[in-house]
């Protein structure tokens, strides 16, 4: 049963993250390094340091548990996840919601299992490790069938659908992009990891165990912000969108104010849900192991249910969505796959 409330929890985070982007939609007149700019100022500071608050043990205080030990590590970790994040966001705009989000988190699923794992010395051709490996096989699998989908779609619509469906759509850009996302945001997973000794002093503190990874997820993201900051600075420089936000009617700013920061705290949902559920899977170190992994799959699936709802995919042929449809069973197979070791 615990087991179960684990993956419930991190399911229900996947589930915002994966919705984080529709909020963006209702965003008006601000360019994209504009939106990207205030929703992660939500996203990468507002909540995570509210949620770091949260687990701060009574008798101590937050910078004092960030002393404990890798902390610059994890927020170096985290400028580099800050550039899987950037392009992330771009393979959206280049690939829309559904392929955009499969080949960059599927990427991401693997590089996330499998770095931490060699560097704590697991051997991924034996016990835990082949299971890890065949894991990470079977997710990529899915992943391969939803991009193979993704380009029998774009083979088969006029420009016109694309553009349609996706305003910016260019294949072969986005799928460069998205590797790049899905390659630099498996540094997460490695942040998390530099800063277990802050989680454990939380633990020792006293601190619940649900959120006492909470404060490590703050660094992550706060290095993640700082190169994130920087290109949007940097765009808002080139394109001469700065002056957006100072020409932008009073009405509109509280309405993209209010839906960054509903998109900001879906996002955060994610990693607060898979610190929660990983507490409920200490029973099942392997589970706990292919955590990450789980977590990637389920937003795959999700960002593709929405990318359905979206009408991404409309105009495609059948053997397009039946490809869609196998990619995703893949995936759900995948997320229980571990579970058949145990």
């Amino acid at each position: 049963m615990e087991i179960f409330i684990g993956l419930l929890i991190i399911a229900l985070g996947s589930f915002g993250q994966s919705s984080s982007y529709v909020p963006i939609t209702k965003v008006r007149g601000w360019s994209w390094e504009n939106f990207w700019m205030v929703q992660g100022l939500f996203a990468w500071l507002v909540f995570p340091l509210l949620g770091a608050l949260a687990a701060v043990p009574e008798g101590s205080t937050l910078v004092g548990l960030l002393g404990e030990g890798g902390a610059l590590r994890a927020i170096v970790y985290g400028a580099l996840w800050g550039v899987g994040g950037l392009t992330f966001g771009l393979s959206m705009r280049y690939l829309g919601v559904a392929l955009g989000q499969s080949i960059s988190l599927g990427t991401c699923s693997a590089f996330g299992t499998l770095l931490p794992a060699l560097f704590a010395g697991t051997d991924l051709l034996h016990g835990t490790g082949l299971t890890l490996l065949l894991g990470v096989c079977v997710t990529l699998a899915g992943i391969f069938v939803i991009g193979y989908a993704g380009s029998l779609r774009a083979a088969t619509m006029s420009e016109e659908e694309k553009r349609a469906a996706i305003r910016d759509f260019a294949l072969t850009k986005g799928l460069a992009v998205a590797l790049l996302a899905g390659v630099m945001s498996a540094c997460f997973a490695l942040g998390l990891d530099a800063g277990a000794p802050i989680k454990a002093a939380a633990a020792e503190r006293g601190a619940d165990p649900l959120v006492a990874g909470l404060p490590v997820i703050l660094l992550v993201t706060l290095g993640g912000w700082v190169t994130n900051a920087a290109y949007c600075l940097y765009q808002n420089v080139r394109n001469h969108t700065g002056r957006e936000y100072l020409h932008t009617p009073l009405c509109t700013w509280i309405n993209n104010l209010l839906f960054c920061a509903l998109a900001g705290g879906l996002w955060y949902s994610q990693f607060f849900g898979l610190e929660v559920g990983k507490s409920f899977l200490t029973a099942s170190p392997l589970l706990e192991a292919f955590s990450w992994s789980i977590l990637m799959s389920l937003n795959v699936l999700f960002s593709n249910l929405w990318g359905i709802l979206l009408k991404e995919w409309r105009g495609c042929s059948s053997r397009t969505r039946a490809t869609l449809a196998a990619g995703i069973a893949v995936l759900l197979f995948s997320i229980f796959f571990p579970s058949l070791f145990q």
